[in-house]
């Protein structure tokens, strides 16, 4: 059997793994890096990017059927028809050249790319299933990422598919009944009902986005009822019959409902993805499902760190991304640790949604006497012209000295201010530093300005 050595051996492909890979290339760290499926992990290929992808197909369809019946801006169309092929193809497209262009970053940066599924035998050596390799290690960087929650009531095949199978259609069904009203669900459930799709969505729970405030999905929930997508909340599922073609749920007062849907979309999260690598053998100090880290991502063995997804909450690409940026240069002698002063969270949802650093509630909680502040879109002239009135930019700052600790957003666009909300907490922006910025106008990002404003007392423009 074969053995390599390297210094620095990456377990996953994603976001955190490439992103590790390249910057210990770039500071002279010899790594490998080995992927059992495709560069660029869950996001690149079957999540962040695909998704993404298909929102804009689906808005730019969505849009174009709403001007062949009644266009408030003078523009008429015929009614539009879909290739949904040529859309997929579109987004692999996309894909295509993002994971190419990964694999040429690696390249360039003299990392040893090795396809295939890593078995860890100790902390120091790893061998590949079905190769006849070994690979030895000073440090083992596991980056194993995510996978999807399944429910036993509802295996996925067949007319039960995951997050994976809706983003890559043959054809589009009827109707689809999505379970999960988490930000997966309802960002995919969206896009089919743009598309045509009669779309359903079954939640546990009493709201939509449920680990998001009431106020700040409300215009999510008031867009759902618009575009026409049926809501069952407080309802349990309970199995589904392929023959009848029928969800089985029950409803809050224990009364069981048949939802009669052509496919089943299961969207109820995702856990660390511990299982086929042998990891055991490492015996680590886990965090319920996850992989226990300190603030410089290493595990309970000495050189053996893990990163992004596997690591746990919050599950977001650019938390891995920056996590492997950090132990690359970690292992290569520099001081770091991993203390954001906030991440932000993203639903790409009809409108979107943002969330960064502390809301009122977490605040209170925390002892935090706050100002809170929110200015609407309805006032903001950029918003206006997009004929995307409804939401708001919300500012949450201590009292005592003005330091801003949060901000939430609700509205068209505004995934795009989340590197100014970032940006801010992690610099210790004030009140008086965001309102004394000179914002451009007419730009969404005035909002954010005008919410500081409000915050103080005297916001120009409501």
């Amino acid at each position: 059997m074969q053995t390599l050595d390297t210094t620095l051996l990456i377990i996953g492909g994603g976001p955190g793994g490439y992103i590790a890979a390249i910057r210990a290339g770039q500071l002279g760290i010899p790594t490998i890096l080995v992927e059992g499926q495709a560069l660029g992990g869950t996001c690149l290929n079957v999540g962040c990017i695909p998704s993404k992808a298909l929102i804009h197909v689906a808005e730019q369809f969505h849009q174009t059927e709403q001007h062949s019946r009644k266009s408030s801006l003078g523009i008429k169309v015929v009614a539009p028809s879909l290739d949904i092929g040529q859309s997929v193809a579109w987004k692999d497209g996309i894909v295509d050249r993002l994971t190419t262009g990964v694999a040429a970053l690696l390249k360039k940066n003299d990392v040893k790319v090795i396809h295939g599924w890593a078995r860890v035998i100790d902390g120091k050596l790893v061998e590949i299933d079905g190769q006849d390799l070994r690979i030895r290690c000073e440090h083992l960087l596991l980056a194993t990422g995510s996978s999807s929650v399944e429910l036993p009531m509802l295996p996925l095949g067949g007319a039960v598919v995951s997050s994976t199978e809706a983003l890559s259609p043959k054809a589009l069904p009827k109707r689809l009944t999505v379970v999960g009203g988490g930000y997966i669900g309802l960002e995919l459930g969206i896009v089919y009902r743009k598309l045509g799709v009669e779309v359903s969505v079954v939640e546990a729970r009493d709201r939509i986005l449920p680990t998001y405030d009431a106020e700040l999905t409300q215009p999510v929930a008031e867009s759902l009822k618009k575009l026409g997508v049926q809501l069952y909340l407080g309802h349990s599922v309970e199995g589904f019959d392929a023959t009848e073609k029928r969800l089985k749920v029950r409803k809050p007062d224990g009364e069981e409902l048949a939802l009669e849907t052509d496919q089943v979309l299961v969207a109820v999260g995702r856990r660390p993805r511990t299982k086929g690598f042998n990891l055991e053998a490492l015996e680590l100090k886990m965090n319920g499902a996850a992989i226990a880290i300190d603030e410089r991502c290493q595990t309970s063995m000495r050189n053996v760190w893990a990163i992004g997804d596997v690591a746990g909450e919050p599950m977001l690409a650019h938390r891995a991304m920056a996590q492997g940026e950090m132990v690359a240069e970690l292992i290569a002698g520099k001081q770091r640790a991993f203390t954001p002063a906030a991440i932000a969270a993203v639903c790409f949802t009809d409108p979107e949604v943002v969330v960064a650093g502390k809301t009122s509630e977490t605040a209170k909680e925390e002892g935090l006497d706050c100002l809170v502040a929110q200015f609407p879109f309805a006032a903001n002239g950029r918003a206006m012209t997009l004929e995307s009135k409804s939401g708001f930019v919300r500012v949450v700052a201590r009292r005592d000295n003005h330091l801003i600790v949060g901000w939430q957003a609700v509205g068209v666009g505004v995934s795009e201010l989340s590197t100014a909300f970032a940006q801010s907490l992690e610099m210790g922006a004030r009140l008086e530093d965001v309102a004394g910025t000179i914002h451009a106008h007419p730009t969404l990002g005035e909002a954010v300005q005008e919410a500081a404003l409000r915050a103080l007392g005297h916001a120009l423009h409501i």
